[in-house]
């Protein structure tokens, strides 16, 4: 153990290694104690890949930005060679790769040490993480309140301080919503800014990618730096920035033209500390010199929920019949929780020009939305139009159908926008409530352009400090 690991976020953590100040062997046991301390309480880490991590220190690392400093995987969105992908679902239990996803490999060649994989709902479908194959993870700030998912595990993990920073995925908020629960940064890049293969080309019609949450701004733009950029073979990718992510972090973003709502892009109710802790945001940016309007884009709010089910049901039932072949049966109810189930089914009654119609509602969804931001250089929003739900709100087997449809729309309704049309947005934490939850803000950017999102991120964590407030 040593005080510095505390207090570092990953940038420091490897600045410590490379000044031989404390040896990566020492780091790791540092973070493998922290997660057998912490993790019986949060039920953040699955899985445990210390023998792994140990022996990739035997064999010598990469001397990239984060060399010798310890991460966790996401038990979804990217595979570690040897390890099982369990999508939190026990389907997939005994789901053991033979390979690393291009995404793992871009992580290792920066130097982390990988020893673990976090919690997820089955699936990634839920904005809890409440899995029936591992149980519920808790918030670190009040273990009787959600996380927050799909990355609630990787969440619960860094605020709880187990580590800096860990791997996320996000196809409709589940980087944003885990870190405005949790109170960290929560970067969604740029559709196909980070690649998805070699299994797939993209995640649910390109709205879901993976990044991380983090403690800092700068780890979030570091991370960015060690694995954005198209990998061979992919359908497509994102306009190349103009230098370093990292570059970006501490720049004067300019006056910028900053928009403003606090209502939700689906209708959901939002709840009145929520919409005031944007406020809040919009006020601080403009004592920083930045112009705020009030500002709603024009969304068909039901157009695109119904091609949000279509397209997530879709690619649900594609991965659990491809699995249930690999196992040589038919795929039945039983083998998924009941919400899983749902999604499959309409996975099967919807045709394929029903899908074909609904990617059509995403591209022309993000061609309104990049008008309304040919006006404007940010949209603001609270992250979620409510606080942190108490467990089993969102367990997926809650029998009260009304009561957790009406909690995943208010999880998404200001997320799952930038999903489908694939901006770069970023959740802060900027507010809170008056049960002593985090409430994160929302600032989403022209497409392709993380650089603004990193640079007036960097202002307002100068401005508003949150890296050194920690749970109890």
């Amino acid at each position: 153990m040593f005080a510095e690991y505390d207090r570092c976020d990953g940038i420091g953590l490897a600045a410590l290694v490379r000044k031989r100040d404390v040896s990566a062997e020492e780091m790791l046991e540092t973070a493998i104690a922290r997660v057998e301390a912490r993790n019986p309480a949060l039920n953040a880490v699955v899985n445990r890949l210390y023998d792994e991590a140990r022996a990739a220190l035997r064999a010598g690392l990469p001397a990239g930005r984060f060399h010798g400093v310890p991460y966790l995987l996401k038990d979804l969105g990217a595979h570690y060679a040897g390890a099982v992908t369990s999508y939190g679902s026990k389907l997939f239990a005994a789901n053991r790769v033979d390979h690393d996803s291009e995404f793992t490999a871009r992580l290792k060649r920066a130097g982390l040490v990988i020893f673990g994989k976090t919690n997820t709902p089955e699936m990634g479908v839920c904005t809890s993480t409440e899995p029936r194959l591992f149980g519920a993870t808790r918030n670190p700030w009040n273990p009787g309140y959600s996380a927050g998912g799909s990355s609630g595990g990787a969440a619960a993990a860094v605020a709880g301080g187990m580590l800096p920073m860990a791997h996320a995925t996000d196809g409709g908020g589940s980087i944003r919503i885990p870190a405005s629960c949790c109170g960290l940064v929560g970067l969604k890049p740029t559709r196909a800014r980070n690649p998805a293969g070699p299994d797939a080309g993209e995640g649910w019609s390109g709205a879901s990618i993976g990044h991380a949450v983090t403690r800092t701004v700068r780890d979030s733009a570091a991370l960015l730096d060690a694995t954005a950029g198209p990998d061979l073979g992919d359908p497509y990718w994102a306009p190349p920035p103009s230098g370093a992510f990292l570059s970006e972090v501490g720049r004067a973003p300019g006056r910028l033209r900053v928009a403003l709502t606090t209502t939700s892009f689906n209708r959901a109710p939002v709840n009145p500390e929520c919409a005031g802790a944007a406020r809040a945001a919009a006020k601080l940016c403009e004592t920083l010199g930045h112009h705020v309007d009030e500002a709603h884009p024009e969304v068909d709010v039901d157009a695109l929920g119904h091609a949000f089910r279509i397209i997530v049901g879709a690619n649900v039932c594609m991965r659990l019949e491809r699995r249930a072949a690999a196992l040589g049966r038919p795929l039945a109810s039983t083998d998924v929780e009941k919400v899983t189930w749902a999604h499959a089914m309409a996975g099967r009654t919807h045709t394929a020009a029903d899908y074909a119609r609904s990617v059509d509602v995403f591209h022309a969804t993000g061609r309104k939305l990049a008008g309304f931001l040919a006006r404007y250089d940010v949209l603001l929003t609270p992250t979620m139009c409510q606080p942190p739900y108490p467990i089993g709100v969102l367990d997926m087997a809650n029998e009260d159908d009304a009561a957790f449809l009406a909690a995943i729309l208010a999880s998404v309704g200001f997320t799952s926008l930038f999903n489908a049309t694939g901006n770069p947005a970023i959740s802060l934490p900027l507010g809170w409530s008056q049960a002593g939850l985090p409430i994160g803000v929302q600032f989403a950017a022209r497409f392709g352009d993380e650089a603004t999102l990193l640079r007036l991120a960097s202002q307002l964590e100068t401005a508003q400090p949150w890296a050194d407030r920690r749970p109890g």
